[in-house]
């Protein structure tokens, strides 16, 4: 993982100094009093940590309302006292900076701190619960620190956040509110469809969410539990043993009372011995950052134990014994400067935002994806805006939303295109998904050379240059063509001498023996990549049996809900004549050692497949080696279901087995984390040495 530290805003005089101040002032106001601000993160961070080294240098000219001196979100005060210093944490940015912290920290409490509880900073709003003989009384932010807002009409829409304990205690709960990105996306929906801006990020949405007290609507938040201690009227042998256990046993305490805590997640707080475990730890949630279904900006690191805390003691607005390991930011404002609508190989024309340069996570952003014209619509998008773009890990960079509250009234309508921008078709507007009308052949060139890939049918020696000569021809009109090209027609080109053309013909007959998962994969059906084309293939064992199958019976198919089954069903139905012309021609339509499915409602009776990895869901990752060394991911995932087993792209608690090569980065970090079984590439072979032979 990259360690490096946030870069401060250069302030230069008095002046500048108390325009930052003010700049940063303004912007926490606007984010905790309505879940909305001009900067983002990053450019928030850096402005902090300018005005911290103004003041290092001019301690006689710090100003009062300085964030320097204030609990995060203090521009909210409220009227509930909290019994306990409701306190934010101080950050560091590298392991150069984390490493003097835990130096400092063994200053305070006179010996070397051994033992830390380090877990994820969840990126959302801190509220303090209170329970009265086990039951939920009320909700407070964090607010100035001292005081907060009462916000107990949000109770019952906190998922996470019960409102009667699992045992009948009088404690207080402190924790962070959030929204999931589901939720997120869903509150947005809500949101829009009442005639509001859809939120910039998860983190605002959830700010504005939890303070709104009058919406005709509701949407769920999730609540993540991070402190327990006493009240004033809890029961004297309950208070004492909440101010003596260490921070990790009152996480577990938690957990046994029935509060969501990081423990259910992919992510959960650990125990660290020494700086080094520390360090690995955060390496090991930042790799998985990407995969999370909620958003963190840096890991929390505590003294565990509750002597080192009393030792170590708190400042006005933080704990001595405990600091935010901050992580690069994934999300920065910028302007949305234009809109291209691009024409992918199957007709579907697809929006790409063009972005002012931004630098997310040491990467410049030009381009975002928008998704379809509906979600520009919802999201009521307009050129000239300000937008949210978030970008994790190896993920291609989207557009969130609009930063409505920037707008000047310049902005205009993006305009969407009337006909297909690349070949003058009309557009079918029946789905989100726009599509030209000409479906493939509007992109013709793109969809064969696709078709004849390596992981669909391999035809080696049919690239692009060569695709676009049969074309350009009138030669190749669909798929089925290139199987009816005779010796003579391929002679006659340029540049295809006799051996040129026997190979490419001889590549040719090969591909026609493919099995039937690769030839659905070559069809290029929306919905259906190179996964689901196995999972189809290998269900139905028949292409005359997947096209028999209505929408229900597609849905049995692992991995196919609701929506996908009837889109999949139609292209299917859509591209019939091309399959009866591939089958004309001598394609298989058959998939090798696949038996037809059981009539309706007789699954539960069908024998199980059997195999090495029958039962299994196996995800490879890294360089192979070895027998494996000449094979592709999509080949490795091929074997894996030759086997009996299943192959999934994510490691998640349902995976059996992760194949760990050379390289293998966030996905081995997660599968050890999870306790999930490992093998080498070596180890993997000789599971499904019978099939390599």
């Amino acid at each position: 993982m990259r360690r490096m530290t946030t870069p401060a805003a250069v302030i230069v005089d008095a002046a500048a100094y108390a325009q930052a101040v003010e700049d940063a002032v303004r912007a926490a106001a606007a984010y905790y009093e309505g879940g909305t601000s001009a900067l983002d993160d990053d450019t928030y961070d850096r402005l902090v940590r300018g005005i911290a080294d103004w003041e290092a240098e001019h301690p006689d000219g710090i100003l009062p309302d300085s964030p320097t001196g204030k609990v995060a979100g203090g521009a909210v005060e409220g009227d509930v006292p909290h019994t306990v210093p409701m306190l934010s944490l101080d950050n560091v940015f590298s392991a150069e900076e984390f490493t003097a912290w835990t130096a400092s920290l063994s200053r305070r409490t006179g010996r070397e701190a051994t033992r830390f509880s380090v877990g994820p900073k969840l990126d959302g709003l801190a509220i303090a619960a209170r329970y009265s003989d086990g039951r939920l009384t009320r909700l407070i932010t964090r607010g100035d620190g001292t005081a907060g807002e009462d916000v107990s009409h949000a109770i019952g829409t906190i998922e996470g956040l019960p409102e009667k304990l699992d045992e009948p205690v009088t404690v207080e709960v402190r924790g962070e509110v959030l929204m999931t990105a589901a939720q997120f996306e869903h509150a947005n929906e809500v949101r829009t469809a009442h005639g509001g801006q859809p939120f910039a990020n998860p983190r605002n949405a959830a700010a504005g969410t939890l303070r709104a007290k009058e919406r005709v609507y509701t949407v769920p938040m999730t609540f993540f539990g991070y402190g327990l201690l006493p009240l004033p009227d809890t029961d004297s042998v309950l208070a004492e043993k909440l101010n003596e256990l260490a921070h990790s046993e009152l996480m577990a305490l938690a957990d046994g009372l029935g509060v969501h805590t990081s423990a259910r997640t992919a992510v959960p707080d650990v125990v660290a011995e020494t700086v080094d475990e520390v360090l690995d730890r955060v390496e090991g949630i930042a790799a998985v950052r990407a995969e999370l279904p909620f958003g963190i900006d840096g890991i929390v690191i505590k003294a565990d134990l509750a002597e080192d805390q009393r030792a170590a003691g708190s400042g006005s607005r933080a704990p001595r014994w405990a600091i935010a390991y901050k992580l690069p930011a994934v999300e920065k404002i910028t302007r949305l400067l234009e809109v291209e609508w691009n024409v992918g190989r199957t007709g579907i024309i697809a929006p790409r935002g063009v972005l002012e340069p931004v630098v997310i996570d040491g990467s410049t952003i030009t381009y975002a994806t928008l998704h379809n014209p509906a979600d520009i619509t919802r999201r009521d998008l307009r050129l000239g805006d300000h937008v949210m773009v978030h970008r994790a890990g190896d993920v291609i960079p989207r557009i969130e939303a609009p930063v409505a509250h920037l707008r000047t009234g310049e902005e205009r309508p993006i305009e969407f295109p009337a006909q297909c921008p690349r070949c003058g078709s009309d557009i079918d507007t029946g789905e989100e998904r726009w599509r030209c009308a000409q479906g493939r052949n509007c992109h013709l060139v793109a969809s064969l050379a696709y078709a004849a890939g390596r992981d669909q049918l391999d035809i080696e020696g049919l690239g692009a240059t060569r695709v676009v000569q049969l074309v350009d021809a009138g030669l190749v009109a669909d798929l089925a063509d290139l199987f009816t090209l005779r010796r003579e027609q391929l002679l006659a080109l340029e540049r295809m001498g006799e051996t040129s053309t026997d190979n490419l013909l001889a590549a040719l007959a090969k591909a026609k023996e493919q099995p039937l998962s690769r030839v659905l994969c070559a069809l290029g059906v929306r919905g259906t990549g190179r996964s689901m084309s196995r999972r189809i293939a290998r269900y139905f064992a028949t292409m005359d049996h997947i096209r028999a199958a209505d929408a229900d019976a597609m849905q049995r198919v692992d991995g196919i809900g609701a929506e996908k089954a009837p889109s999949i069903v139609a292209e299917l139905a859509e591209l019939a004549p091309l399959i009866d012309k591939l089958a004309a021609a001598g394609v298989n339509m058959t998939e090798p050692g696949a038996t037809p499915p059981p009539p309706a409602g007789a699954e539960d009776d069908a024998p199980a497949e059997g195999g090495p990895l029958a039962g299994m869901t196996v995800v490879v990752t890294g360089a192979m080696t070895g027998k494996l060394e000449k094979l592709s991911r999509n080949e490795m995932n091929e074997l894996v279901e030759r086997a009996g087993g299943r192959s999934s792209s994510s490691v998640s608690k349902k995976t059996s087995l992760v194949v760990a090569g050379e390289g293998a980065g966030s996905k081995r970090a997660k599968a050890e984390q999870l306790g999930i079984r490992l093998a080498t590439p070596e180890e993997f072979a000789a599971l499904v040495a019978e099939l390599l032979d």
